[in-house]
């Protein structure tokens, strides 16, 4: 496994680019430790499988490097680099055994059989393909398939890094549950180095340490699934991560408050002890699940319309409105819920305040 830098990384497909918008990636400098699981996520064209591309050597950026364990790969092709890549659509040889295609990774190394025949009656075991294993791969089903794919880039033990590019999309729902649900397992066991590249939060936090959060070219934010669920360092994290995302509202700084419309939302002593500069835009920022809603007013809280009620089943949603802003609340199943009138409390320890888009403290 290797510890993975990327220094003064930027990445455009112009010839001559000219400004920001020209470049997939923008100046990135991150280090990637060796054995994290990593994902990289975000919506579709912010670069993740570019950076991916990169990282694997199969596009070599326009500025920057690449280095694994202190060596400058930058330059090298795929197989100098010692990773193994899993695509979004399986890469396997239909007219092979299962066994053989597990195996082909090794064997291509002149591992020895014994060798290859335990590591992949091993890696079988683990993504439950033992049965298979006599099978030629060209009349499986296509979930049936990706596990092999998956299993080729787990089969080798001295890999510096497995890189995942959306292995999952074909995968039916309950079985690319179980199959997060193994990688993890496998990391777990291993500690292999990971780097998972996916547009679906629910696969990047159950499966990563760290979450790479990616737009339009730029990281936003790295962190573990509760920092970026608890503290967002952009609003684009605090929207993009949950369901429903961050409520965001307009406000200015005065007397150590929010005020939004008028309306007094205290802060937490964090925040005040960084106040924010003077003509920067700001926003408040809470999630729903910590928005309260109650039907009689208690100190500081702000009465609001109910405008709907969703119930989901194991919890509700609130849609309320304050003002001329419209909020969300996410309340557990039993929670009442008042009727066409309810009051809103901000808890000043879960309210967070942005000035122009970014966390303040």
């Amino acid at each position: 496994m290797a510890r993975i830098e990327l220094r003064g990384l930027a990445h455009s497909y112009s010839t001559h680019p000219k400004g920001d918008a020209d470049y997939a990636l923008k100046r990135m400098d991150h280090v990637w430790h060796d054995g994290g699981a990593y994902a990289l996520l975000g919506p579709s064209g912010c670069g993740k499988t570019t950076l991916l591309n990169i990282i694997s050597g199969l596009v070599i950026p326009s500025e920057g490097q690449v280095l694994f364990d202190g060596l400058d790969v930058t330059r090298l092709p795929p197989q100098q680099r010692n990773i193994a890549q899993v695509f979004q659509f399986p890469v396997i040889y239909d007219t092979m055994s299962v066994f053989d295609n597990l195996a082909f990774p090794l064997r291509n190394r002149r591992v020895a059989e014994t060798e290859v025949r335990a590591r992949v009656e091993e890696v079988a075991d683990m993504l439950e393909l033992t049965g298979e294993l006599g099978r030629r791969a060209r009349g499986l089903t296509a979930d049936a398939k990706q596990k092999i794919s998956l299993g080729r880039g787990l089969v080798r033990s001295d890999v510096a890094a497995i890189l995942f590019d959306e292995p999952l999309t074909v995968i039916d729902p309950q079985l690319k549950w179980l199959l997060r649900r193994k990688l993890k397992q496998i990391h777990e066991r291993f500690q292999l180095s990971l780097i998972y590249v996916t547009h679906d939060q629910n696969e990047a936090l159950t499966f990563a340490q760290q979450v790479v959060v990616m737009s339009e070219g730029s990281v936003m934010q790295l962190g573990t699934p509760q920092e970026l669920f608890e503290r967002p360092a952009h609003t684009f994290v605090g929207y993009f991560i949950g369901s429903p995302g961050m409520n965001f509202l307009p406000c200015r700084y005065e007397g150590g408050a929010a005020m939004v419309d008028n309306q007094r939302i205290p802060l937490a002593k964090s925040v005040l002890d960084h106040a924010p500069h003077r003509g920067v835009p700001l926003e408040i920022g809470i999630r729903p699940e910590h928005l309260r809603i109650g039907a009689n007013p208690v100190n500081g809280a702000l009465p609001a319309e109910i405008a709907m009620v969703e119930d989901l089943g194991n919890f509700k949603i609130v849609t309320a409105r304050l003002g001329r802003h419209m909020l969300k609340a996410k309340l557990p199943e039993d929670d009442a819920v008042p009727g066409d009138h309810g009051w809103l409390t901000f808890p000043p320890d879960r309210t967070r305040l942005y000035a122009d888009g970014r966390l303040v403290a």
